[in-house]
């Protein structure tokens, strides 16, 4: 059990202390790993930025992911989910939503701001939390097309499946707990309040700003 997603960050900051003075790029899965990521940029003094992708639940379960999209419209599905068996019209028409909504946030959460270019350096993405294990996936591989020097993956706790399953996807994996009984990522947190696109952006614009002092 975790305080708070601060106190998450912290403690994995310490599990991720290899890289500390390496200048990592710290990718945030929007929008609840963003607190998460700035503490961990700032522990281990690296860069703070965004990797945009989206899950795409169930039409009756939206808090299951059957897929998850990234900015190129690339699907990963969730192990167990048969695609072939699904909507297609529906998979479709909520692809483009998702879409639509990691582009409003591009432009949001960008500000006009080129994406940090992750080539060659160590990128660490990071979330609260693995339950399916697809958004992450989508992450990672998101970020490994754009040819990182190591690609690593970095969350509190996770489903021991959705670990197993995102683990061929990275060069490393740090994970603080894997717990037997896994219903949802908010129930390893005592405090777990949504993070909204304000303080996203707040997040953000700090960061960038901390990167052009020390450029």
């Amino acid at each position: 059990m975790f305080r708070d997603r601060d106190d998450a960050a912290r403690q994995l900051a310490q599990a991720l202390a290899t890289w500390r003075g390496s200048n990592p790029l710290v990718l945030a899965i929007p929008r609840g790993a963003l607190p998460m990521g700035r503490v961990i940029a700032d522990e281990l003094g690296g860069e703070l930025d965004v990797v945009l992708v989206r899950k795409i639940g169930a039409p009756f379960q939206p808090e299951f992911a059957l897929a998850a999209v990234d900015e190129t419209g690339t699907l990963q599905w969730t192990p167990g989910v048969d695609a072939r068996s699904t909507d297609a019209q529906w998979i479709e028409q909520e692809k483009r939503a998702q879409l639509d909504v990691l582009r409003r946030r591009h432009q949001r959460y960008r500000a006009g701001r080129a994406a940090i270019d992750p080539a060659g350096r160590i990128a660490i993405v990071v979330d609260d939390g693995l339950a399916t294990g697809s958004t992450m996936v989508a992450a990672l591989h998101a970020t490994r097309a754009r040819g990182p020097q190591r690609l690593i993956c970095a969350v509190p706790v996770a489903a021991a499946d959705a670990l197993e399953r995102v683990r061929p996807h990275a060069d490393e994996v740090v994970c603080l707990s894997t717990p037997a009984y896994f219903q949802a990522v908010s129930q390893f947190y005592r405090v777990f309040p949504q993070v909204e696109d304000d303080e996203a952006e707040r997040i953000l614009a700090s960061a960038a700003g901390r990167s052009e002092t020390r450029r």
